[in-house]
């Protein structure tokens, strides 16, 4: 994945207004990044570096959530969609490399199994979801447009 980029601020603009300038931006290399990931038809273990990108969007979404209405919502929801898939793979990558510690030889091999089995399945179920919902076409213009046109001042509370 490319270096982590810093995200100018412009101090002299409303958050609605640096959220319009930057938001859409930061959806397209999400877009880019998952895309060119998967291009490498990854390992489930190598699917790690996909959910990390996830959240670095949505906590980023989360902060802007005060500037935008519902529409921001569904598509925060449809991340966490995204990263509970990508981290139920990664729990089982993950217990894995655990298990040689903690079971009997006789009974590594079937868990393991089980493992990867279920690390596989829920990469093929990411990627089913990633490419007939997530990314369907369209979809990469639909968030981008939204985070352009959409933000607004925030209400205060009272």
């Amino acid at each position: 994945m490319a270096r982590k980029k810093t995200i100018r601020w412009h101090w002299d603009a409303s958050p609605a207004e640096n959220a319009r300038r930057v938001l859409p931006k930061l959806a397209g290399e999400y877009f880019a990044t998952v895309r060119a990931l998967l291009e490498r038809n990854p390992a489930p273990a190598e699917m790690h570096e996909l959910r990390l990108a996830s959240k670095r969007f949505r906590y980023i979404l989360e902060l802007f959530r005060p500037c935008y209405a519902a529409g921001l919502v569904e598509r925060i929801d449809a991340l966490k969609h995204v990263q509970n898939l990508l981290g139920e793979c990664n729990d089982a990558v993950a217990s894995m490399a655990r298990i040689e510690s903690v079971l009997p030889r006789a009974g590594r091999e079937r868990v393991r199994q089980f493992l990867e089995e279920r690390a596989a399945g829920k990469a093929d179920e990411f990627r089913r979801y990633w490419n007939e919902d997530f990314d369907a076409a369209g979809r990469e213009q639909w968030w981008r447009d939204y985070l352009k046109r959409y933000a607004r001042a925030p209400v205060r509370a009272r």
